[in-house]
């Protein structure tokens, strides 16, 4: 694997190696932590670049004699039995922010290389060499429009990761000031929330914003929005909430949804089921200010903020951006909010997670 070290103020170009062109290159076995979608996946492009696993495993206590793609699901006691220190290398295929999710991975990264792959969660595009040569120059202008260095920086780590997805590269790819420390000096008393889940973003806001008492909240997905509406009227007291059952994007009308009732429902997740009602933030809000725009729509946010136009310009609110769905979010979404937004500064943040999700770009009106 490439020893390329990001350089501050500069993005770090070329790396030498992708992931994939390490694996390979790779003699020793390669095996897969985890399964579900996320193996699903993984497996696929391994196939296609000609990428041999050996095996695959799970956590101890999750093993009860199945199989996956063919392959008996080892115990991950079993594979430190079969392997020495440095024996194998090993693929994760699922994502966590959980502490003691995180703290099994640090445990096989201490006995066996670990690398962490970047597979989009939306869309068809693969980060790897090929995919960021082909966007070199939108990656370096959308670095430039960050306003301060601890946001460059998180940018350059970010992509490393992408590119080289060892495990040691994420402890430093997050940022120290979190979303809301940037956001909390932006008085906030109207919100719109799109992809509001189940109210959790809701709940936090007004936990962290005291004279918050408005919620445009917006989530498509049947059970999640249940869960939403059950909040709002649990919470009517202390703040009004507007639920809406649709989905936000550029347009009015009705599209392909995939309903899977957890955080990943979505209209760009690549897999449909049924199909739902879409509609602008411009058209729900109607002409209605709010100080306050967070998107975070699983593949979507380019759509949406295009059909948030008219109230960003007329209202200029600060705006949190999920950057981290599609592979091409890094650079796609900050050139797209420099064209929409005037006079703002941007800065992007993230928490500590594998792979490197929970990446928000925030937009502050000057």
């Amino acid at each position: 694997m490439s020893n390329t070290q990001v350089r501050e103020g500069a993005l770090p170009l070329p790396f030498s190696k992708d992931l994939w062109q390490h694996l390979q290159e790779e003699t020793r076995d390669i095996l897969l932590y985890g399964m579900g979608n996320g193996a699903d996946k993984l497996l696929a492009v391994c196939e296609k670049k000609g990428i041999r696993i050996s095996g695959i495993f799970a956590s101890d206590g999750f093993v009860r004699g199945h199989s996956f793609h063919g392959m008996r699901v080892m115990a991950y006691s079993e594979v430190q039995s079969l392997y020495p220190p440095q024996g194998c290398v090993i693929l994760l295929a699922f994502g966590s922010s959980r502490p003691e999710v995180m703290a099994l991975f640090d445990a096989v990264a201490a006995r066996y290389p670990l690398f962490v792959p970047d597979l989009p969660v939306c869309g068809e595009n693969l980060f790897d060499a090929a995919f960021f040569a082909a966007h070199r120059e939108k990656f370096a202008g959308a670095r430039e429009l960050f306003a301060d260095e601890p946001s460059r920086t998180l940018f350059d780590l970010v992509l490393q990761c992408k590119y080289e997805a060892a495990h040691a590269l994420f402890d430093r790819a997050t940022s120290e000031k979190t979303a809301w420390d940037l956001l909390s000096a932006h008085s906030v008393a109207a919100m719109a929330d799109f992809g509001a889940y189940n109210g959790d973003s809701a709940r936090e806001a007004m936990a962290l914003c005291p004279d918050l008492r408005f919620i445009l909240a917006v989530e498509p997905d049947r059970r999640n929005f249940r869960k939403l509406s059950d909040y709002a009227a649990a919470v009517a007291d202390e703040c009004i909430i507007e639920c809406h059952q649709v989905a936000v994007c550029d347009t009015h009308g009705e599209a392909a949804f995939d309903s899977s009732g957890n955080r990943n429902a979505g209209l760009c997740t690549g897999r449909t089921d049924t199909t739902v009602q879409t509609d602008t933030p411009d058209g729900l809000l109607a002409g209605r200010a709010v100080d306050y725009m967070k998107f975070d729509v699983e593949g979507a946010e380019h759509a949406a903020l295009l059909g948030s136009a008219e109230s960003i310009r007329r209202h200029r609110p600060a705006l949190r951006v999920a950057a981290y769905h599609r592979s091409e979010d890094l650079f796609d979404l900050p050139l797209l909010l420099s064209d929409l937004c005037e006079n703002y500064t941007f800065h992007l943040v993230r928490t500590k997670g594998f792979p490197a999700w929970d990446l928000d770009i925030i937009a502050l009106p000057q």
